[in-house]
C-alpha cells in the first residue's frame, strides 16, 4: 500500500498502470487498427485533445517506438555516415551492379532526375555545368513538368568548344529549360580562354555579362566532379588544360575540380595562373548557391569527390554505393591517422 492509498503491483502504482494501459490501448487503435484520432475519441468517450496527448505520451514512455527498415536497394547507413562526416545537407547513394563508369553515370543520372523533379520549386533558377556526361544522363531522364516550373536554366561554365561535341553543352541547357518550362541562358564563351587577357575580353561582351549576372541568383545548381585528368568529352571539347599544365596543378596539390575550379585534398582552392583563364562560376559563387548538387562516382574520382565535399561548396551529393563505401573508408582511415 502506497502513502496515497493506491496499491503497488510489480513496482508500478496501480493508478499509473491504469494510465499506461489506456495509453497503450490508444496507441494500438491508432497505429495497428488504423483508426483516426476522432474515431478513437468517440469510441473511448474522450476528447480528441486527450487522445493526441496520449499518443505523444506513448512515444515518451517507450510504448511506441519508431523502427525504420530500409528497403532493398537503399543505403541509409552510408548516406548518414557521409552526411555527418562531410557536413552535407543530403546524400543520395544509388544501387549499381557494376563499379564501372558508364553504369555508375546512368544510375546517378536517374537519381538526379528524380531529385530534380520532386524538389524543384516554382520560379527557381537552375545552374548546369557544361561538359558533364553525368548531367547529360540526368537531363535524359527528366520528365516534362506540369508544375514546379523554373524561371531560368543557366550555363555556369563556358559552353563553346570543338564543333564535334559543341551540341552537348547546348543540348543540356536547352533541353532542361524545355522540360522545366524555363528560359535558357547559354554561356557562349569557351570554358578555358587562351590567356587571361582573352578571358577579360570575352567577359566584356554584354550577352556574357547578362548570363554571369544570374550566377548570384542561382537557387539550384548541378555540377560534375572530375579528377585532374580531363574526361574524354572535356578533352575533345578543347576546354581542358595541357598535360604540362595538369602537372603544374598536381604540383600545387590539386586533386580534383568542379567546373574547372581546382582544390586540394583538404578542400582548399588551388589557385594558379591557370585559374585566370577559366570562364565560369567560382568556388565562392558555388558556396553561395542555395542547393549545390554534385553528381559523381567512380574509383578514379573518389579522391576528387572527397576533396570537393570538403570545399564547403557542395550541399547535396548523389553517388553510387561503391564510391560511397570508399568515401567512408577514406574518412575512417583519415581519423585513425589523426589519432596516431
Amino acid at each position: 500500500m502506497l502513502p496515497d492509498g493506491t496499491e503497488r503491483e510489480g513496482g508500478v502504482s496501480m493508478s499509473r498502470a491504469h494510465e499506461l494501459r489506456l495509453v497503450s490501448r490508444i496507441a494500438q487503435m491508432y497505429h495497428k487498427e488504423g483508426l483516426r484520432q476522432a474515431e478513437i475519441a468517440q469510441h473511448l468517450r474522450l476528447s480528441q485533445a486527450t487522445v493526441s496527448r496520449m499518443l505523444k505520451r506513448a512515444v515518451h514512455e517507450g510504448i511506441v517506438r519508431t523502427t525504420i527498415i530500409p528497403p532493398p536497394g537503399t543505403f541509409g547507413d552510408l548516406e548518414d555516415c557521409i552526411r555527418s562526416s562531410f557536413g552535407l545537407s543530403e546524400v543520395i547513394v544509388v544501387d549499381c551492379t557494376e563499379d564501372r563508369e558508364a553504369a555508375i553515370m546512368a544510375r546517378i543520372g536517374e537519381a538526379a532526375a528524380h531529385f530534380l523533379e520532386v524538389t524543384l520549386q516554382d520560379g527557381e533558377i537552375i545552374g548546369v555545368s557544361s561538359w558533364s556526361q553525368t548531367i547529360l544522363r540526368m537531363v535524359e531522364n527528366v520528365h516534362p513538368m506540369r508544375v514546379g516550373r523554373a524561371a531560368y536554366v543557366v550555363q555556369t561554365l563556358g559552353g563553346l568548344g570543338a564543333p564535334n561535341v559543341q551540341d552537348h553543352a547546348t543540348h543540356v541547357t536547352m533541353r532542361l529549360a524545355q522540360l522545366t518550362g524555363a528560359q535558357p541562358r547559354l554561356f557562349s564563351v569557351p570554358g578555358v580562354a587562351p590567356s587571361r587577357e582573352a578571358r577579360e575580353l570575352l567577359m566584356a561582351d554584354s550577352f556574357v555579362q547578362e548570363t554571369m549576372s544570374l550566377f548570384g541568383k542561382v537557387t539550384l545548381s548541378f555540377v560534375g566532379i572530375g579528377p585532374l585528368s580531363p574526361s574524354e568529352m572535356l578533352a575533345r571539347s578543347g576546354n581542358a588544360f595541357s598535360e604540362a599544365e595538369i602537372d603544374q596543378l598536381a604540383g600545387a596539390g590539386a586533386v580534383g575540380n568542379m567546373s574547372l575550379r581546382f582544390y586540394d585534398q583538404k578542400g582548399q582552392p588551388v589557385r594558379t595562373r591557370l585559374d585566370d583563364r577559366v570562364i565560369g562560376m567560382t568556388l565562392d559563387e558555388m558556396r553561395g548557391v542555395g542547393r549545390h548538387v554534385a553528381l559523381a562516382g567512380g574509383r578514379n574520382k573518389t579522391e576528387a569527390i572527397a576533396g570537393a565535399l570538403r570545399t564547403g561548396a557542395v550541399d547535396v551529393l548523389i553517388t553510387d554505393k561503391f564510391t560511397a563505401s570508399r568515401l567512408v573508408q577514406m574518412q575512417v582511415q583519415g581519423q585513425e591517422h589523426a589519432t596516431l
